[in-house]
């Protein structure tokens, strides 16, 4: 048992590792590997949001808070708020990739009810069932999974947003020891409106990191609220401020130990990060659907637009993006989900495991949260533009789902927060010794000096030139990173430019990766969209050496200058350059009239 734990092991890549080691295709998982049960669950999640929440699409933009509650309770009816909650706790104990699935198909038809659910299950409950003690879990645990009560999560203050830190929020031990009093204001608090229970972060003392404490709402307990927040989307979100005045809660609500309550945030936003792109999938495909229905049926100069040229540009790039998301998104998912099984096979318990295992895929969460929140706020936008004018009415979806996708950049750290999160945490496992840069990086400098090779690569294999051209990607990062620690060291993370350019690449590298490696996969099955998804991995990648030559060249301007620059600049030409060019518009054509032909998002 010991031998087969360790096999799994060493085939399953740490966080990071993307970037240094080669991931064979027969190794990543797709949404093509879905078990018989997820896809029972995906079809189940599909069939309540058509029955119950899209047909209401128009009611959630007026600020019809109770509606939400009303699906919100529903959702815990069918066990959908308890998915990721261990059975002994009412839950259904599912798996890491499950519990994404069904956060990826409930949040497609509203960002309302995508937001109350994430709120809840996400940032509401998971606080507990992972850092919360066994009385802890056993009182308040059930009621969350079935939907008896509600949750939400009191972070963010006036003054404390992304330093998450620097909450002024107070929590003082009262003089008979039994109860701590919390004075303090927060703001932004998803579900706020009809939560039974608020996890709240405040300082005791002059500690220097925050503790984190459950907090039963109880309106004769010192707690208030500000009104609902107008906000640009997301209309039926209950959104407000909540004030802690002498809140007396009682010591054993204390989450985890004191001091403690800045790491549970950030194990929470990590999680967050990756749900939150598994919530912009289904999305991205509602929108793809709507777009192609009514490009289909729109008839200009006697001709369906889908037949433009210049509509079959865009929705082949919005199906491209929306396949890139789903396949790194679940590529990281099953990722964690494995190295939850490895550890609690070495004896973690659930907790443990799964904190520890979403930790290792930090970087891949942050990757992911910036891409795919990108990924539909463009998507919607290209959806408005192909309805035209009717797209900019709020009696098509497309205006909706434009103005619910904006939040989505500002969710869980903000993307430019977590594009730098990711280069920081990529150096500091290397420092730790747990992603070896600076054996790769050594390599790539000494290839940069030395004679290119002027051999024929045999390209013959499906995919085989870009997935060289993968390789050749992570060559220029690891060049214009390696070159930037070395001058900068410590001070680097002053050098926020840098810093977010070298996050571009590292994304795109990850999503091009992804993708190509499912198209892979998919073809050798001879999966019957294969040759499609050949064709969107071949077109994403087209896009992505095209911004890494750009955010390569900026960042090496930017600190490398005379030989050493020439030299880099070379490099990053030699390693952005196709043997043989892809013929984008045969490309995007072929995509797009297999959408339109089934009238649908089909991959």
């Amino acid at each position: 048992m010991k031998d087969k734990a360790n096999t799994k092991e060493n085939n399953l890549l740490r966080g990071g590792q993307f970037l240094v080691k080669e991931t064979a295709a027969k190794d990543v998982f797709t949404p093509e590997d879905f078990s018989e049960e997820q896809k029972m669950m995906r079809d189940s999640v599909k069939e309540f949001v058509d029955r119950e929440i899209w047909p209401k699409k128009e009611e959630f933009e007026k600020k019809n808070y109770d509606l939400t509650e009303e699906i919100m309770r529903k959702a815990g009816e069918m066990g959908l708020l308890g998915v990721a909650v261990p059975e002994e706790y009412d839950g259904l104990g599912m798996g890491f990739v499950t519990t994404m699935l069904v956060c990826d198909y409930i949040s497609g038809a509203t960002g309302s009810v995508a937001t109350a659910f994430g709120a809840h299950t996400g940032i509401g409950t998971m606080p507990i069932t992972l850092y919360g003690t066994e009385e802890q879990k056993k009182k308040y645990v059930p009621k969350l999974a079935t939907g008896e009560w509600f949750g939400a999560y009191c972070l963010t203050e006036p003054g404390a947003g992304s330093d998450a830190n620097s909450g002024k929020t107070k929590a003082v031990l009262s003089e008979d020891g039994k109860n701590y009093i919390i004075n303090g204001q927060k703001m932004w608090i998803s579900n706020a409106g009809f939560a039974n229970l608020f996890i709240v972060f405040a300082r005791i003392e002059d500690d220097k990191y925050i503790t984190g404490f459950i907090v039963e709402n109880d309106p004769e307990n010192g707690i208030t609220f500000g009104e609902e927040e107008k906000k640009l989307g997301i209309h039926s979100s209950s959104t407000r401020q909540v004030f802690f005045n002498d809140t007396k809660v009682p010591v054993e609500n204390m989450l985890s130990e004191r001091g403690n309550g800045f790491k549970i945030a950030m194990n929470a936003l990590n999680v967050g990060r990756i749900k939150l792109a598994a919530a912009s999938l289904d999305a991205q495909r509602r929108v793809i659907d709507q777009a192609v229905k009514y490009a289909n049926d729109r008839v200009q100069f006697k001709t369906p637009i889908a037949k433009f040229g210049a509509i079959k540009s865009k929705i082949a790039e919005m199906a491209t993006s929306a396949f890139v998301g789903e396949s790194a998104t679940y590529r990281a998912g099953k990722n964690i989900e494995d190295r939850i099984a490895l550890r609690m096979e070495a004896g973690n318990d659930h907790q443990e495991a799964e904190l520890k295992s979403v930790e290792e895929y930090a970087i891949e969460c942050s990757i992911l949260k910036v891409a795919v929140s990108e990924d539909i706020q463009n998507c919607s936008d290209e959806g408005i533009q192909i309805f035209g004018g009717m797209g900019f009415s709020a009696d098509t979806p497309m205006e909706s789902a434009w103005r619910d996708a904006r939040i989505a950049r500002i969710y869980e750290g903000t993307n430019e927060i977590n594009r730098m999160l990711a280069v920081g945490m990529l150096i500091k496992k290397a420092m730790k010794g747990h992603v070896d840069l600076l054996g790769p990086a050594q390599a790539v400098g000494e290839e940069l000096m030395g004679i290119p090779s002027f051999d024929t690569p045999d390209y013959s294999e499906v995919l085989s030139e870009e997935k060289a051209m993968i390789g050749k990607l992570k060559k220029v990062l690891l060049m214009v990173a390696g070159s930037a620690v070395k001058k900068y060291g410590p001070e680097l993370e002053e050098h926020q430019q840098l810093l977010l350019a070298s996050a571009d690449i590292l994304i795109e590298i990850y999503m091009a990766e992804s993708a190509i490696l499912r198209a892979k996969k998919n073809h050798k099955r001879d999966d019957a969209n294969a040759e499609y998804q050949v064709a969107m991995a071949q077109l994403y990648l087209y896009h992505a050496v095209e911004i890494v030559n750009q955010k390569a060249k900026e960042a090496i301007i930017s600190f490398a200058e005379d030989d050493e620059q020439k030299a880099m600049l070379m490099g990053l030409k030699r390693w952005t350059k196709y043997d043989n060019f892809p013929n984008i518009v045969q490309l995007r054509n072929k995509i797009a009239e297999k959408v339109t032909a089934e009238n649908t998002y089909p991959f």
